[in-house]
C-alpha cells in the first residue's frame, strides 16, 4: 500500500515482479489457447525472418561469386551493321585488344559452323541436342576463370591434335562423365581431355564443344573469326577499355561491335530477387497482421470469461491502471512467445535452405532482433483495446453469477 494523508484509505500499489506473476497467469491457466494464439504470430515472423535470410544468403552467394570470378571481364561481339549484315570481328581481334592500355588477358571463341558433335557416328543427324561447336584460344580458360570439373585444359601440345573440352551441359547430354572419351565431331573422331564446370559469366559454353582454333581451321574450314572476345582489364581502367574496345575492333564502324559486362547481368538479377523478397516480405507482414489480430481476439474473449476475476480485484483494491497493466502485460507476453518462437524458427529455415544450396548462412542480427520487436509493437497494439475494456469493469461484477 502506498502512504496517503491522513483521514485517506491507503492506495494499492502493482509492482512489478506481481506484474509479471498476473500478466502469465491467464496464459497459464488456458495453455492451448495461449499457444495457438502465439503460433499466428510466430508463422508471420518466421516467413519473415526465412525470407530476409534467404535473400542474404543468396547476396551472400553472388557477392562470393563475383569475387571470385572478378567484375573486370568484359565480353565483345560481332554485331551487325547499318544495313542488317553480320560485321564478325577481325581475325587479329586478340592482338588488338592485347595492346590496349589496361588489359590483363584477351582470349576469344568462334562458332564452327555447319559443325555438329554427336557420340557417335551411329547418331542421326537431326539428333545434334543443339549443342555447337567453338574453336578457342588457349587463353580462354584463364580469362574466364573457367574450373575444370575433370581432365585438363588445351596445352601447346595437346592443341596440335584432335582433342576437345566439353562444357558442362554438352558432356552430360553426351553421357561423357570422364577424359579419354572418343566423341564424333565434323565426321571426325576427336578425344575428350577435359570436362568444365559451368561457367557463370559464359554460360553459352556449358552447351559447346570447345576445340583449339589451329584443329578448326586445319580440319574443318575455320575462317579463323572470332564471334565472342573476352578480355579482363585492371578494375580501375574498366571503363576506359570499354570505351575504347569499339574503335579498336572496329574503327569503320563501332556501333556494330557490341561490349557487355556479365557481372551487370548477375548483379541485375540480384536485383531481381530483391524484388520478389520484397513481395514475399509483404507477405509476412501480412501474417503478421493476421497474428496480431488473434492475439487481439484471445484478450477479448479472455476479458470478457474474466470478468468476475477482474470484479473481484477491483472490489479488493486494484486500480484500474493495474488491471490495464495486466491485460497490457499478457498481450504483450503471447506476442512476444510467437516472437522469438517465430525468430527461432526463420533462422532454422534459412539455415536448412543455405545449407542445402550450398550458401553461406547470411542473416544479420539485426533482423532477428527487429521482429522481435515487431512482434511486442503489434501486441500493444492489439492488448490496448482489451485492457482499457478489462479496466472499466466494475467491481459489482464479482457479484454476478
Amino acid at each position: 500500500m502506498t502512504p496517503t494523508p491522513a483521514g485517506m484509505p491507503p492506495r494499492s500499489r502493482l509492482r512489478l515482479t506481481d506484474l509479471l506473476a498476473l500478466s502469465t497467469s491467464g496464459l497459464r491457466s488456458r495453455p492451448l489457447r495461449a499457444i495457438l494464439s502465439a503460433l499466428g504470430i510466430a508463422i508471420g515472423i518466421a516467413a519473415m525472418v526465412a525470407v530476409l535470410g534467404i535473400s542474404a544468403s543468396s547476396q551472400a552467394k553472388l557477392q562470393q561469386q563475383l569475387d571470385a570470378l572478378g567484375t573486370n571481364l568484359l565480353t565483345v561481339e560481332s554485331g551487325t551493321d547499318l544495313f542488317g549484315r553480320e560485321t564478325p570481328l577481325p581475325t587479329d581481334a586478340t592482338g588488338r585488344v592485347q595492346r590496349i592500355a589496361g588489359v590483363l588477358e584477351a582470349a576469344g571463341a568462334g562458332e564452327v559452323p555447319d559443325t555438329r558433335v554427336y557420340r557417335s557416328n551411329l547418331i542421326p543427324a537431326a539428333r545434334s541436342g543443339g549443342l555447337s561447336v567453338r574453336a578457342a584460344d588457349l587463353g580462354l580458360r584463364s580469362a574466364l576463370a573457367a574450373e575444370l570439373r575433370a581432365g585438363a585444359w588445351f596445352t601447346e601440345a595437346t592443341a596440335a591434335f584432335p582433342t576437345v573440352v566439353l562444357g558442362s551441359a554438352a558432356a552430360q547430354q553426351l553421357g561423357i562423365e570422364r577424359p579419354g572419351s572418343l566423341i564424333w565431331l565434323g565426321d571426325q573422331q576427336f578425344s575428350v581431355v577435359g570436362i568444365l564446370d559451368p561457367v557463370v559469366l559464359a554460360p553459352e559454353l556449358d552447351t559447346a564443344a570447345l576445340i583449339s582454333s589451329a584443329v578448326a581451321q586445319e580440319r574443318l574450314g575455320f575462317d579463323g573469326a572470332l564471334t565472342r572476345l573476352y578480355v579482363r582489364a585492371a578494375e580501375d581502367a574498366v571503363p576506359k577499355t570499354r570505351e575504347l574496345l569499339p574503335q579498336t575492333l572496329g574503327p569503320e564502324q563501332p556501333e556494330a561491335v557490341k561490349v557487355s559486362r556479365p557481372s551487370d547481368a548477375l548483379a541485375a538479377k540480384g536485383a531481381a530477387d530483391e524484388t520478389f523478397t520484397g513481395l514475399l516480405l509483404g507477405l509476412g507482414s501480412l501474417g503478421l497482421l493476421v497474428g496480431g489480430i488473434g492475439v487481439a481476439n484471445t484478450m477479448i474473449i479472455s476479458v470478457m470469461e474474466r470478468r468476475q476475476e477482474i470484479g473481484l480485484r477491483r472490489a479488493i483494491g486494484a486500480r484500474r491502471a493495474h488491471i490495464r497493466r495486466q491485460f497490457l502485460g499478457e498481450a504483450l507476453v503471447l506476442s512476444a512467445l510467437g516472437g522469438v518462437f517465430g525468430a527461432g524458427l526463420g533462422a532454422l529455415i534459412t539455415l536448412a535452405f543455405a545449407g542445402a544450396n550450398g550458401w553461406p548462412f547470411a542473416l544479420p542480427l539485426l533482423v532477428p532482433g527487429a521482429a522481435v520487436g515487431a512482434t511486442l509493437i503489434v501486441g500493444a497494439l492489439a492488448g490496448l483495446s482489451p485492457a482499457w475494456r478489462a479496466a472499466r469493469v466494475s467491481p459489482t461484477a464479482a457479484l454476478s453469477g
